[in-house]
């Protein structure tokens, strides 16, 4: 598989100039995003795991080892923005990424300083909000907007820069219920439909039962890597970082403490039902 993003034994510190004793965000960190996948990083906070998403878009440049975007170096100035229109991204507050007073001239504001053309700028916008299922919405004033809907015209906004990979920093975190479950089937249609990289920064468990492979980083190091099926079955594990799982796997495995003959890696409900309903 080719690769989008290679992470090359990185280490990062924040540095404020005085302290030389500061401890690691990130320590010696390597691992490779592929074009097209659904990459979930999981970790409690102070895990490094935004730390690592911010080198992706050349926020922060690793302070030893490398990192490439679409073979493009990060810490090479003359690719920043090269990188930065192959790798867009999604922070946590869509009020601090919508800029104009109309849902559609937001969605224009990064193909304009791009230089694109107007003619193409229309084309992307309208394409761009048909993706997010907020075309109707286009006319609309942002602030009057749900969070889940701000949510996604910062997501068409990314888009119409045409990346080819999205970084979501935990783009689901100050939305409810109902906002997160519409970002994230826009997030899935995004990989699934449009084939586009996407790697999702979160610490919600049920958001990751989607992904292709999960990398869980604790204390600037990764601690585990696989499906999800392979992460979450290793609920001791978990626990121990500080975690949780989904909670359907979860209860199988205190269904399993308690004697039961029942597999350890369920993850949703249908398939607890379907695990239960075969129990004799």
């Amino acid at each position: 598989m080719e690769k989008m993003i290679e992470c090359k034994n990185v280490t990062f510190k924040y540095d404020n100039g005085e302290n030389t004793d500061i401890k690691l965000a990130l320590d010696d960190v390597t691992f490779d995003v592929y074009k097209g996948e659904f990459l979930v990083i999981l970790g409690r906070n102070g895990s490094g795991k935004s730390t690592i998403a911010k080198h992706m878009n050349c926020l922060l440049i690793p302070s030893g080892g490398k990192v490439f975007v679409d073979e493009l170096d990060t810490s090479d100035e003359k690719n920043t923005w090269a990188i930065r229109n192959r790798a867009g991204m999604v922070f946590q507050n869509p009020d601090n990424q919508i800029v104009a007073t109309i849902v559609e001239e937001d969605v224009a504001f990064g193909p304009e300083n791009l230089g694109v053309e107007p003619q193409e700028i229309r084309k992307r916008v309208d394409n761009c909000l048909r993706k997010v299922n907020m075309y109707s919405y286009r006319k609309h004033a942002p602030h009057l907007l749900s969070g889940g809907q701000k949510q996604r015209v910062a997501i068409a906004g990314v888009l119409a820069m045409m990346p080819n990979c999205i970084i979501f920093d935990e783009a689901t975190a100050m939305l409810d219920p109902s906002g997160r479950k519409e970002v994230m089937k826009t997030i899935l249609d995004l990989n699934r439909i449009y084939k586009i990289t996407i790697v999702l920064i979160t610490h919600y468990m049920e958001e990751a039962v989607e992904a292709d492979r999960i990398i869980v980083m604790d204390d600037g190091k990764i601690s585990l890597e696989g499906d999800p099926r392979t992460i979450f079955s290793n609920v001791k594990m978990m626990k121990k970082i500080g975690l949780d799982v989904p909670q359907m796997t979860e209860l199988s495995f205190e269904l399993k403490n308690s004697g039961l003959n029942i597999k350890s890696d369920i993850l949703t409900i249908n398939e607890m039902v379907n695990e239960l309903c075969q129990l004799e």
